[in-house]
């Protein structure tokens, strides 16, 4: 029995060796195919943190679009506030004056994929693929090795988030959504994001640095949050990274 820890989670490989009399037994009654179906069970990402120091992190997904990203940077400097962007291979490559400003401006920088795909629907290695494509350009930009990976549309599988793990990366969710992307008013989106059900300790909210109305709408978000008593702090700051576990509502809970 070899147990191998890899980002505070244990991983046990066993080794069983039966008679070709006794797996022939089993599988006559069906016992392999039920054990191996309650092995796998379903991987969760994290949505949100288990924490009780007020602190909520700030998220953008950059895929589409950089007018507003300087805008949004400037505001975080006034307001003394550091986030993580979120970014696609092809923003990446299009933008890569936007990725340096945004590192050096000390806020994260997470993987978004290349391709901005379904990543549910891929095999294995093409998801590799699709978060190696974005770290290396990134590395390449800034020498920053990113660990936190947000999977496009919120689509996952356990094909997605192994792949992740083998590739070094925490996989991302939220659990405050602004939905920024309807483009519906500076308002709405600050009263979404505020009133909330799930904003509370270990928050992660998530915005889009291309939406229409998100530079008007982070100056109130800010401020709201800070009046409800919240530091606001990168992804990379509220996460554990080791001795966690991850309950069925994807909350990461510190052992």
């Amino acid at each position: 029995m070899k147990f191998i820890k890899i980002k505070g989670k244990i991983k046990q490989r066993l080794k069983l060796v039966l008679p070709l009399t006794a797996l022939a037994l089993l599988a006559v009654f069906g016992i392999i195919g039920q054990s191996k179906v309650k092995a796998a069970g379903r991987k969760i990402p994290i949505y949100s943190v288990k924490r009780e120091d007020k602190k909520v992190a700030l998220s953008f997904d950059a895929a589409w679009g950089n007018e507003d990203t300087q805008i949004l940077l400037e505001t975080l400097d006034k307001y003394d506030v550091k986030v993580t962007f979120f970014m696609t291979g092809g923003w990446i490559e299009s933008y890569p004056e936007d990725v340096k400003s945004i590192f050096a401006h000390g806020h994260d920088l997470g993987n978004h994929s290349e391709k901005h795909k379904h990543m549910s629907t891929i095999s294995m290695r093409e998801c590799e693929e699709e978060l190696m494509g974005p770290h290396k350009k990134v590395q390449e930009l800034t020498g920053y090795d990113m660990f936190l990976f947000r999977p496009p549309y919120g689509d996952y599988n356990n094909t997605l988030i192994e792949a992740a793990d083998e590739c070094g990366y925490y996989t991302i969710q939220w659990s405050v959504d602004s939905l920024d992307w309807k483009d519906y008013g500076a308002d709405n989106i600050v009263k979404t994001v505020l009133n909330h059900k799930n904003l509370k300790d270990g928050a992660i909210i998530l915005m889009h640095n291309g939406a229409k109305y998100t530079k008007d709408a982070l100056p109130r978000i800010i401020e709201g949050l800070k009046e409800k008593g919240y530091e606001i702090v990168p992804v990379s700051q509220i996460i554990y990274t080791d001795n966690y576990e991850i309950n069925h509502a994807g909350e990461q809970i510190k052992k």
